[in-house]
């Protein structure tokens, strides 16, 4: 388990929030029901990425869920767009925040904490009263392991937390929590996807969906879409010799092809593994790769994959 009060959350309220979310994200807010969410992109209008979050309907209102590091400039862009809409924004800072479960025994974990999880899917939450507090359960979308976010009031974190550290759940660090992020191929904003990065190079189309309306950045998106003439893509990359650096040019037969935007030795039950993310020529992934003197191969995310052919 995790403390995850490094995440924002905004609410979104107002009659207009759905429809004017829709025209400012990635992803299809429209059709979302109750009870699920999706993971999108803000886009400006030449199709580069200013952000991205995850978006929830709770029914009477839309939950913005982003890093905290990008919640100021989301909110700014954000206002700007609000211009006769009638949406209504809320920061959740002080009355919301969210511990974290994952791993193969998570949902142990939390059924013996008390919860009942038989229907929730990943991006699908419900709202619960447990043992008289209300929290929400949400079933997250690591594509490497199981996961869970448990979102409270801050005053009944502690509580949480014992309750379920004696149902066998481990506290792990930050820099665990990271390296949990870089094994499962998940990019951060910020670090692995940048404002000059286009949605389709960093490979996360479950961000995105072609048959909604219009939204900004839209055009830029389906032109790539359609020619399919976007020429890098994000990937993971298993590392023989020392760790290369976060923006270490990544080359093939001396000349740059890629960057490195992560890396990190996971700490395997076969000893450690050092790997690494970031970006290469769609056409050069299966070439002999380097990064200074460190050799490299491009392989599929998330790397539970590679430990497991290993």
């Amino acid at each position: 388990m995790f403390d995850l009060s490094v995440r924002s959350r905004i609410s979104l309220s107002g009659n207009d929030r759905v429809r004017w979310l829709n025209g400012m994200v990635t992803n299809k807010i429209r059709d979302l029901a109750a009870g699920e969410g999706v993971y999108a992109f803000v886009l400006n209008p030449q199709g580069h990425i200013l952000g991205d979050l995850y978006a929830y309907n709770l029914g009477e209102s839309l939950l913005i869920d982003t890093d905290q590091s990008q919640a100021e400039k989301l909110l700014g862009i954000f206002r700007k767009y609000i211009i006769m809409d009638k949406v209504e924004m809320t920061d959740l800072g002080e009355t919301l925040t969210a511990i974290g479960v994952a791993g193969p025994k998570s949902r142990e974990v939390l059924t013996n904490s008390g919860f009942d999880l038989r229907e929730l899917t990943p991006l699908r939450f419900v709202e619960v009263s447990w043992r008289n507090l209300p929290l929400t359960i949400v079933h997250t979308d690591n594509p490497a392991l199981e996961s869970y976010q448990i979102w409270l009031a801050p005053e009944h974190r502690s509580q949480l937390w014992s309750i379920l550290t004696d149902a066998g759940a481990t506290a792990i660090s930050v820099e665990t929590l990271e390296l949990l992020r870089i094994a499962s191929g998940v990019p951060r904003y910020g670090q692995d996807i940048r404002e000059r990065d286009l949605p389709q190079e960093t490979e996360q189309l479950r961000a995105l969906n072609f048959n909604k309306g219009c939204y900004i950045g839209q055009e830029i998106v389906e032109r790539i879409r359609s020619r399919g003439n976007v020429h890098r893509k994000f990937a993971g990359f298993e590392v023989h010799g020392p760790l290369p650096i976060i923006g270490a040019k990544i080359q093939a037969h001396g000349k740059d092809v890629g960057e490195v935007t992560s890396a990190a030795s996971l700490p395997l039950a076969n000893g450690p593994r050092p790997v690494a993310l970031g970006y290469i020529r769609r056409e050069l992934a299966n070439q002999p790769l380097q990064a200074g003197d460190t050799q490299l191969a491009a392989v599929e995310i998330p790397f539970s994959r590679v430990s497991q052919q290993s």
